[in-house]
């Protein structure tokens, strides 16, 4: 089966980053941007490097930006780069156009032309630390939409030898366990007689509200 095959435009502090990670998760990445000095110091980790301006069509044409997965825009600071990048990359028919926003109203702009996912790394990144911060258990924490949330919570020694049947999350909270991270091994969906063990990692779905009730009433 073939590997998807990504392209990460804007080769600053985020793009870099998403781009070496997605190397290490084993896919292809194209990086490209108009600084020579970051495409210089991508060019052996990515598979491909480049140097274009990503707001001229021909180039992405001559790059093959169609044949591409997925194409994530990660410009960081002229925002109207940002939107002509994502517009070409829209009309050209990549499959999912992913762009980073550098404001609201950036992230407004970019959901009209038909951006497939607007993502706010210092917004959400912040929003994550201040959970982990006033949570200690609260390992991770993903918003994934405006009201539905899954967190990881460590689970404390208290609660070790405890069934998810004992703690019973859903009937009580609303909220349910959808995996529990264990040393040895992950166990997904688990059942009600799973039993918990002191810094297992649970992974639970649920409202704000219930994933909240349910840390501050169990798990502290």
């Amino acid at each position: 089966m073939k590997r998807s095959q990504y392209a990460v435009i804007g080769l600053g502090r985020f793009g870099s980053s998403l781009a070496r990670e997605l190397v290490d998760l084993g896919y292809e990445v194209l990086g490209i941007d108009k600084d020579e000095e970051a495409v210089e110091e991508m060019s052996d980790v990515l598979t491909h490097v480049v140097v274009a301006d990503s707001t001229d069509e021909d180039v992405l044409k001559s790059l093959g930006m169609r044949n591409f997965d997925c194409a994530v825009v990660s410009i960081g600071d002229d925002i109207q780069a940002s939107i002509l990048t994502a517009i070409l990359l829209k009309d050209l028919g990549v499959k999912m156009v992913v762009t980073k926003a550098l404001s609201e109203l950036h992230g407004k702009v970019l959901n009209k032309i038909g951006v497939d996912r607007v993502i706010f790394p210092e917004r959400d990144m912040g929003i994550r630390v201040a959970h982990q911060l006033v949570s200690p258990n609260l390992l991770d924490y993903i918003e994934l939409s405006k009201d539905y949330t899954i967190a990881e919570l460590s689970v404390p020694k208290r609660l070790s030898g405890r069934t998810l049947k004992e703690l019973d999350p859903r009937a009580k909270y609303g909220c349910s366990v959808v995996a529990i991270n264990k040393k040895h091994g992950v166990i997904i969906a688990p059942t009600a007689v799973d039993t918990l063990d002191e810094q297992d990692i649970m992974v639970i779905i649920g409202t704000n509200e219930q994933i909240d009730l349910f840390e501050s009433e169990v798990i502290r």
